[in-house]
Parts: C-alpha cells; structure tokens; sequence
C-alpha cells in the first residue's frame, strides 16, 4: 500500500517511519501545515493509497495565546487534506485527543460523547474533527490521550530529566487518563489505514489509549521506579499547579469500540519498559 504520511519528526511520525520505511514522509519543509491547500496538493500530487496525518500544533498552553495558528494547523489544514483525500475515494487517518473533552467526572468518554473543549488547543483539534467528517470521505479519527516515547518532550522523557536532577518532584494527583506508547498508535494508524480500504463502512471516531488508567502522580512514580531513580513523588492538586491552558482532569476514554477495527487496547506498562530500554540503546 503507497502511503503518505504528514510529519516526520514528532513521536508518533518517528514511529511510523520505523515500521513503514517505504512510505512517503513530510516534514514541515515538504509540507508546512499552516498552509492548508499546499498541504491538500500534495496529496493530489502523490495520489497514495492512504494518507496519515501525524503532524499537529501541540503546544497546549502556546495555543492559548496563539489561537489562530492552531486553528489553521489543526483545524484547517486537516480539514483540506480529508477534502483531498474524498475527491480522490483514498482513506484518511487522523490522530486528534482526549482535550476535545472538558474532562468533567469520572466516567470515561465515549466517541459519541458531546465535545466539550476547555482550550484553544482542544477547540482547534474539535475543529479539525468537524472539518474531517463534513468531508464525507474514507476516515478514521483516533482520539488518544498523554502520548510518550523515548524522543521528543513528553512526561516520560520529562519525569526522566527531572528525577535524575531532583530528589523529589511535585506532581499532579487529580487528573487521571491512560499513557499510550507512541509506537502503539502508529501500529493503530497503520491498521486503521489497511482497515478502511477493505471496510469503507467502518469509517468514524475510535478512542485508543493505554490501559490502566493512572494519575499523573502514580504515573510518575512507576517511571521513577522502573528507571531506578529515588526521586520522591509529593502529590499535588491541579489547582496548585496554574498554567495558561486548562487541563481535563479526567482524560478516561471509552475504547469499547476498537474491537470493531481490530485493535485492542496498549498496557502502558509494557510500553513504559520498551521506551526505557530505547533510552539505554541510545547512550
């Protein structure tokens, strides 16, 4: 299958270039997203099986003061390539998030649940979403949720530096979610891509995230432990912890429906080993 995939960098396009070499990749250079019909020509250009959007604005509290950007990146852009892809009868595969949600109790979010964004950043990706299905193509939106790898900044990488650095860090106890490995959601994007070309009718929204669900703070310290670093986790309330962007404080999703497309739910734990084991290899 000739695949095109946006973003080359980030943790999930990394990925993705480990387990499919033979596909096509573009970087902002090739492909910069804040310019949504350059993004929806390179597609008619390359005319694929499959495209893969795994390039996004993901930085949550930039986002808030730089609102427009992320609308056009992950609203627009999105949008014009689902455009493309249904003029031309490809699938189209999406990665968007749990912060379309307001995170409100502590129940898990179903794919039908109403949206509800706290942020810029969850407003601009809900964008993206609608822009996508109006469309009317082969689509698969993966909403996923605390993302992590052995690259890039993230909590893994981030509670990594900072353990090493510090006896004991302050993290948050009230906001609980499901850390999904980068690698598990490239694995989801290319299956969901084979998937949809033999099964137009399963196009739609599926949740994929890791399993337990934990809270930042336990989140923490099972990476300390495993690192084998004594940095002492002290549990603090979001509240205690202000930044320009709201945060949900349950990132739970419902991911019932993923048996539909075949896949199944990733431990983060097995995850978590695998990208420790990565960081060694690169030393």
């Amino acid at each position: 299958m000739s695949l095109l995939v946006f973003g080359r960098s980030g943790q999930v396009a990394t990925e993705l270039r480990r387990r499919a070499p033979g596909a096509r990749f573009l970087g902002r250079d090739a492909a910069d997203l804040a310019d949504p019909p350059a993004c929806a020509a390179a597609i008619r250009e390359a005319r694929p099986a499959a495209v893969i959007n795994a390039a996004a604005y993901t930085a949550v509290d930039r986002a808030e003061s730089e609102a427009g950007l992320a609308g056009v990146i992950n609203g627009a852009a999105p949008a014009a390539m689902a455009r493309a892809c249904a003029d031309l009868g490809i699938a189209f595969v999406h990665i968007s998030t749990d912060y379309v949600f307001d995170g409100a109790g502590d129940a898990p979010f179903a794919p039908d649940h109403s949206p509800a964004p706290l942020g810029a950043y969850g407003r601009s990706k809900l964008a993206g979403e609608v822009g996508i299905r109006a469309a009317g193509g082969l689509h698969a939106v993966l909403r996923t949720s605390w993302v992590f790898s052995a690259r890039g900044a993230n909590f893994v990488t981030t509670m990594l530096r900072l353990g090493a650095e510090r006896g004991e860090l302050t993290v948050v106890a009230d906001q609980v979610g499901g850390p999904t490995p980068a690698g598990a959601v490239a694995d989801a994007c290319l299956q969901l891509a084979e998937t949809l070309r033999a099964a137009p009718a399963l196009s739609g929204t599926y949740h994929f995230s890791g399993t337990p669900e934990v809270s930042r703070a336990d989140f923490a310290r099972e990476i300390m432990r495993r690192a084998g670093l004594a940095c002492r986790i002290t549990e603090i309330p979001t509240s205690a912890w202000p930044t320009p962007a709201r945060r949900p404080l349950n990132s739970r999703l419902d991911c019932s429906t993923l048996d539909l497309v075949g896949l199944t739910r990733p431990d983060w734990r097995a995850g978590l080993g695998d990208v420790l084991k990565d960081l060694e290899g690169q030393r």
